[in-house]
């Protein structure tokens, strides 16, 4: 089934979710709001082969929070991209210190398990932060993604280097299933949309308050730049009617 028809067929019911799917299918900026009982944040949200120098200017001056790349759990695991948390405990085998600090169950108020992966830059980069080289390496971790996922034979080292200037977030396998973070919800609509699912999430911030943007704040920031805004549950309801149906 291509594309296209995995669109036409999501054309139903909330017109806020075929807004935002026809939004990502021509690389534009979204707004995802997790949940009030999580994170209580809005992230900028863009497809990751989608993104140019301003892309990375805009999440970087208007949201201010971090830049990372969420990645489809196949993709992940095609890739051997690690969970940050399951490196810090392999290497606390030789280091107490490490053991201390690495996450531990209940040390997140909001969620059991972080989705953090390792932080990259691309090869070509120099130091990799500039907005330029930080837009590469996001184009060729999305660029990277869809060639694993295509049943390419790729090698995640060969273009990439760790450390680096950009997150990436492993996405956890039962996606919306299992765990509903912003780097879930960004994939399921990155595999609901029919594009490769690697997706930029950049948390927004409020500088009057130093707390995250509220949601009123956020939804106004939207409107005032033609952003659609979108809910935790209204993608998890698309994702569910999708998953069970012949999309």
């Amino acid at each position: 089934m291509n594309e296209s028809t995995i669109y036409e067929c999501l054309k139903y019911g909330n017109e806020n979710i075929n807004m935002a799917l026809e939004a990502l299918r021509a690389g534009k900026m979204i707004q995802i709001y997790d949940s009030d009982s999580r994170e209580g944040e809005t992230d900028l949200v863009i497809p990751a082969k989608a993104v140019t120098y301003k892309s990375v200017k805009w999440m970087r001056k208007d949201a201010g929070g971090l830049i990372c790349v969420a990645v489809d759990p196949v993709a992940s695991k095609q890739l051997r991209l690690p969970f940050m948390a399951d490196l810090v405990r392999e290497a606390s085998k030789t280091s107490e210190s490490l053991g201390k600090v690495v996450e531990k169950d209940g040390d997140l108020k909001y969620d059991s398990h972080s989705s953090f992966s390792i932080w990259v830059n691309h090869r070509d980069t120099r130091t990799g932060i500039p907005d330029l080289e930080r837009a590469l390496t996001i184009r060729k971790i999305g660029e990277i993604t869809e060639k694993s996922l295509s049943g390419n034979g790729v090698l995640f080292g060969n273009e990439f280097r760790t450390p680096g200037h950009v997150a990436l977030l492993r996405a956890a396998e039962g996606l919306l299933d299992e765990r509903m973070g912003q780097t879930e919800l960004s994939v399921a609509l990155a595999r609901m949309a029919g594009i490769t699912p690697a997706m930029v999430v950049c948390e927004m911030l409020d500088d009057e308050s130093g707390k995250a943007l509220s949601k009123e704040n956020s939804k106004d920031y939207g409107k005032d730049h033609g952003l659609v805004f979108l809910e935790g549950k209204e993608i998890l309801e698309a994702y569910m009617l999708w998953a069970g149906s012949e999309c």
